[in-house]
């Protein structure tokens, strides 16, 4: 009889969790998951730091690697965000600095550093759609795309997953029709993005191949981008990431473009 009522119990639990789920799930309107997805992709903490390990393979399966830092700092959650970029191999790329100032309301500041030359090169708001140091990612894709860019539609509903479809309110600022995204119900983390060029075709994909919890934020630590048209890839492993570190607001100037902080050389 004991083991019966526990047995009972157990399963009023599990029911009544699953019931608290589904409440929650339905009161959320489709501004609320856009707003949980851009802080999930990139507000974890107030700040972080990761090191990333990215490999570029082209069509013909040629492959290259870059090893760089990623800094970022939240100035207010949802809103301007400061990152910085630090590549540290191969050779040719090495104390190469690129660095976001992240805005909601304009077109972000954006910098790139070459040490070869010894120049700091503003970067147009027109050029954060182009690839990201010869990778199949884009600048975007570091820094992140506003919400407030495109108009979103709620387009399926799964047990595990919301699907979103976006279209840019400015179609002739970017060079697809819109993309699609499924977006994980606990974490909403997007784990695949695809977008289709102006003819409405299948041309690029973006996933998350691995998300793990860090410091109780849900994290994706191996990503991958395609070029369904050329066949190429690449995929970027990132590790040692933390959070809440305290990164000072001076680290994000054009004072450090040329010298990096210890922040990213440790």
């Amino acid at each position: 009889m004991k083991k019966t009522a526990i047995w009972i119990i157990g399963l009023l639990v599990a029911f009544l969790g699953v019931f608290t789920v589904s409440a929650e799930e339905a009161t959320l309107t489709l501004d609320d998951i856009v707003q949980k997805t851009n802080l999930a992709a990139y507000y974890g903490g107030e700040d972080g730091r990761s090191e990333v390990n990215m490999t570029i393979t082209d069509g013909q399966g040629r492959t290259r690697t870059r090893e760089f830092v990623i800094l970022r700092k939240d100035v207010e959650d949802g809103g301007r965000q400061k990152f910085y970029v630090y590549f540290k191999k191969p050779s040719d790329v090495r104390k190469m600095v690129f660095m976001v100032h992240k805005y909601i309301e304009k077109d972000d500041d954006r910098w790139l550093y070459l040490p070869a030359l010894d120049l700091v090169k503003r970067i147009a708001g027109s050029d954060k759609r182009t690839s990201f140091v010869g990778s199949h990612f884009l600048y975007e894709d570091v820094s992140g795309r506003s919400p407030t860019e495109d108009e979103h539609e709620l387009v399926e509903t799964t047990d595990t997953m919301y699907v979103m479809k976006n279209t840019p309110k400015d179609p002739d600022s970017v060079e697809f029709s819109s993309f699609t995204m499924w977006i994980d119900k606990k974490t909403f983390i997007p784990v695949k993005i695809e977008y289709l060029d102006k003819r409405g075709k299948k041309y690029r994909l973006v996933e998350a191949l691995k998300t793990e919890m860090v410091q109780g934020i849900p994290t994706v630590t191996q990503s991958r981008a395609q070029d369904l048209l050329s066949g190429g890839k690449t995929v970027s492993e990132f590790s040692n990431v933390k959070y809440d570190i305290g990164l000072k607001d001076s680290i994000f100037t054009e004072r450090y473009l040329r010298k990096a902080p210890k922040a990213v050389r440790n």
